[in-house]
């Protein structure tokens, strides 16, 4: 019995026994990856998506604000948040992602987060619309400086010495943007004396105000996020879902009760020889910003939160770039340097958070809530650096 054991055993690995020689078995072959499971899970694919949806939905809200009298902000935000439901709807029906059901408990619960979400992307809006995307995606940081601070005092952070030299940078950065916008517009215009320079300077004035309020009511939106989300566990379509559907209806009251509806009006803003390019543009962005979400959550997914975290300060620059491309932002040496201190201000403050996150857990500063909306990219990427 054991000779026929052994026997046995000496055939399954030789084979079959034909004459004197053995008959190998032939190997089954192992099926190859398909072609789409290797796009899905190299993560060059996934980078370059969020990079690029990211600046494709900037560009598209700065060429619709950016029209001499474009005034239907409430409007363009509301447009953007339907087309943002009706694409997160489209693929939940085909089973690509998933959120939850409508609640109102729940809706009742984040109605003040979404509210919130409302002063944020108007602010934002309004800011983009009278500022440059480099100078506009510099003063962003700013934002991250309220929040750290928010965190500390409501949260117990706390704020390294290497968190605090990317605070100083971000501060320089921004600094040195308006310095450089304001010398851009006095040397265009003629100086002091021409009243086109100071309407000029006028114009950026208030965009830097506006540009304050949208970096504290960003904050504010974050921050509240982060105390509300742990009363109703939402994961990031689930956010994207309700911050869209309850700020629809504040959107639409506004636009109808603080904007001018007129048949005037309405032909200053969409006049006929760009009413299609404008109408494809607000609905490109809104969809933007679905792939925003989706492309995020793919980075997370096939690298890691960490290299996400870095591409998100990475993204600083094209999305800077995209603006002096496609608009006529001033290339001067102080943008570009105002550019090249903000991007590495971001680099830095990653750097600061890896290492903070490394230590025993004492109360340090997490990462940034990220901002899920039809309209805020720009959030969504200041909170990413």
């Amino acid at each position: 019995m054991a000779d026929d054991k052994k026997r046995d055993d000496f055939e399954l690995e030789m084979g079959e026994r034909n004459g004197n020689t053995f008959d190998q078995k032939p190997t089954v072959p192992r099926p190859a990856a398909p072609p789409i499971a290797s796009v899905v899970n190299n993560p060059v694919f996934p980078i370059l998506s969020y990079c690029g949806s990211s600046i494709l939905m900037t560009v598209m809200n700065k060429y619709v604000l950016s029209g001499l009298d474009f005034n239907l902000n409430f409007f363009l935000l509301c447009v953007q948040g339907l087309v943002c439901i009706a694409a997160i709807g489209t693929c939940k029906s085909l089973g690509i992602i998933t959120y939850r059901d409508f609640n109102s408990d729940e809706a009742r619960k984040w109605f003040p987060i979404s509210f919130l979400l409302v002063g944020m992307i108007y602010t934002g809006t309004k800011a983009l619309q009278f500022l440059s995307i480099p100078v506009y995606t510099i003063f962003k940081n700013l934002t991250i400086i309220i929040i750290a601070y928010g965190e500390v005092l409501w949260f117990g952070g706390s704020v390294t010495g290497l968190t605090l030299f990317s605070f100083g940078l971000m501060v320089l950065s921004s600094v040195i943007a308006a310095w450089a916008d304001i010398q851009h517009a006095l040397q265009s215009y003629g100086g002091t004396t021409s009243a086109e320079a100071s309407s000029k300077i006028s114009t950026l004035n208030a965009g830097y105000m506006w540009m304050l309020v949208n970096c504290f009511c960003t904050a504010g939106y974050v921050l509240g996020m982060r105390k509300r989300i742990k009363l109703t566990n939402f994961k990031d379509f689930d956010t994207m879902f309700y911050n869209n559907l309850l700020s629809i209806p504040v959107l639409l009251l506004c636009s109808l009760f603080l904007e001018n509806w007129s048949s005037t009006n309405v032909a200053k803003n969409f006049p006929i020889d760009q009413r299609n390019s404008i109408i494809f543009a607000m609905v490109i962005s809104g969809l933007a910003s679905v792939f925003i979400s989706y492309t995020s959550a793919w980075c997370v997914r096939v690298t890691s939160s960490t290299t996400y975290s870095m591409v998100g300060s990475l993204n600083k620059l094209p999305i800077a770039i995209s603006g002096l491309i496609f608009f006529d932002a001033p290339v001067t040496i102080p943008s570009v340097s105002a550019i090249t201190i903000g991007f590495v201000s971001g680099i830095v403050y990653t750097m600061a958070k890896f290492k903070q996150s490394e230590k025993p857990k004492t109360g340090g500063l997490p990462p940034p809530v990220q901002a899920m909306s039809a309209s805020s990219q720009s959030a969504r990427d200041s909170l990413k650096s």
